[in-house]
């Protein structure tokens, strides 16, 4: 029997290999998605994983939608519906002071001034005019092939502002955040937490933390002032979203497939191996898997010894635990006892003033030692306040934490199996210390630590962005490998890590201009 044939395989079927998916489809190619596990959506999926509260849902990989342009969704033509968080942060302390971020700029103001300083309020207002201005300028060139940095700059950034740009994206998050003069450590901290650390190998003076910095403040989506949104019914919703367009402009999706090899023949891709032995044949082959995975899917010596060597060195273990929780309640603030939005945004947990600058640079020297720091930097979220669609019966709430930095393996003859319970309640009683009795309402969770994220999701060293975001523009995974008809699609491609479908467009493009449909 001859083998199955289409106009282009996809290898993973994840928010950007569906985004490929259905970009092709609509050109009039025959397109084939192939993913390994039972459900589309690769991390961006949702999931009920609770055993104590089975009815309850959530997403348990990526969270929130920002990273995504306007100009692709609107292209996607995805019917999905945004929830913006307003209030977006919410910086609680375990004495009086809080700060509550909104679309209430008095109000943010007075907060502010009352509980910081008017220097520490100027300075908040000048770095997100210089970043919404940065992010206004850069935003073409996510959804354009990358060039350099300096080649980025000179073409996308305004003049006064290139300097500024290229500095950021190559430096750390400290020499970013320094320049605007806050005088509270504790609010520096929240922005670097937030931005420049989540999901990297990277501390407050790691190189490369300032490009993971402005990566999170590419946010554009309508409706959303520059902050993130959550996606009602989770972030499976949108790509069950992307996998209903894509079926409709005719593309196959089959789960249960998996990928054994990609076919090189005459010195070009030509097509995949299935486990089965199902072989299938295509013009082009777009691998969605993260791209360590992928070189794993070309026979030796299939590739060039530099190219994957090149790519090799981007290898960094996952620095990322998520625990999900099942909520019996919301969470009662002692800074701030009385309901002002603050459970839907991002609740940010850090140690006190005086030295979290100290502990953090602890806590990510602990990681890098292999040990489970004391007090990590954790983002708080607890999404059914703002979307119950996902709520049960009981009316039980999701909630997670997002917790930077801990281990992929742990030192001293530890292991994530002793540790993580431990660690999960510990964890817990940090919560505890800004909403006392916290603990008692949470009647299940779902931890995920890096072997675990890695198992679950399919990724390899259970790294969220597949390359650390401290590496950005051409310093990142190629599109196209050096074999005709092969293609990489995934976060670890331009422009960073993060739901964005970028990569799944940009190599859709190229896949377009190869087959003579551009």
């Amino acid at each position: 029997m001859a083998a199955q044939r289409s106009d282009v395989l996809i290898v993973g079927g994840g928010h950007n290999g569906l985004t490929a998916a259905v970009l092709l489809a609509r050109r009039g190619l025959s397109v084939t998605v192939l993913e390994q596990r039972d459900a589309l959506g690769g991390a961006a999926v949702t999931e009920r994983p609770f055993a104590k509260a089975p009815n309850l849902g959530g997403s348990t990989g990526a969270y929130l939608l920002g990273l995504m342009a306007p100009e692709l969704l609107e292209m996607l033509e995805l019917d999905v519906k945004l929830k913006r968080r307003d209030p977006h942060y919410f910086l609680p302390t375990t004495g009086e002071e809080y700060l509550l971020f909104g679309s209430d700029e008095r109000e943010l103001e007075r907060q502010f001034k009352a509980f910081f300083s008017e220097a520490d309020w100027r300075a908040n207002q000048a770095l997100n005019a210089e970043i919404a201005a940065i992010r206004e300028d850069l935003a073409p060139a996510w959804l354009l092939p990358p060039l350099s940095l300096e080649a980025t700059a000179d073409r996308f950034i305004r003049p006064a502002l290139q300097r500024q740009f290229v500095d950021l994206c190559r430096g750390t998050a400290r020499q970013y955040l320094e320049r605007f003069g806050f005088e509270s450590d504790l609010v520096k901290a929240m922005y670097a937490v937030t931005d420049g650390f989540s999901g990297v190998d990277g501390g407050y003076d790691t190189p490369g933390t300032g490009f993971n910095f402005l990566a999170h403040n590419m946010c554009r989506l309508p409706d959303a002032g520059g902050t993130w949104m959550i996606v009602e019914g989770g972030m499976g919703a949108l790509t069950q979203a992307m996998a209903r367009k894509a079926r409709q402009l005719g593309a196959t999706l089959r789960t249960g497939a998996t990928v054994k090899q990609v076919l090189v023949e005459r010195g070009a891709a030509t097509g995949v191996v299935l486990e089965s032995g199902e072989t299938l044949r295509a013009h082009a082959v777009v691998i969605n898997a993260d791209p360590f995975r992928g070189l794993g899917l070309f026979a030796p010596g299939a590739l060039p010894e530099d190219y994957v060597g090149r790519i090799e060195a981007m290898r960094t273990p996952g620095t990322s635990l998520k625990v999900n929780l099942a909520l019996s309640g919301l969470p009662v603030f002692s800074c701030l006892p009385e309901n002002k939005g603050q459970f839907g945004p991002t609740i940010h947990l850090l140690p006190d003033e005086k030295v979290v600058l100290k502990e953090l640079d602890r806590a990510y020297q602990d990681a890098k030692a292999g040990r489970l720091a004391d007090f990590p930097s954790i983002e708080w979220y607890i999404h059914t306040t703002v979307d119950p669609s996902l709520r049960d019966e009981e009316g039980r709430h999701n909630s997670a934490l997002f917790v930077e930095w801990v281990p992929y393996a742990l030192s001293g003859g530890k292991s994530w199996a002793q540790e993580e319970d431990r660690y999960v309640k510990h964890l817990l009683s940090i919560c505890d210390r800004f909403a006392p009795g916290f603990s008692d309402l949470v009647v299940d969770t779902f931890a995920l630590t890096p072997p675990k994220i890695e198992r679950h999701f399919g990724i390899t060293g259970g790294h969220i962005q597949h390359v650390d975001n401290t590496r950005g523009f051409d310093k990142r995974v190629p599109y196209a490998l050096p074999v005709p008809g092969a293609y990489f699609c995934s976060v670890g491609c331009h422009p960073a890590g993060g739901v964005s479908g970028a990569a799944g467009h940009n190599a859709a493009n190229l896949v377009l201009e190869a087959l003579g449909k551009a």
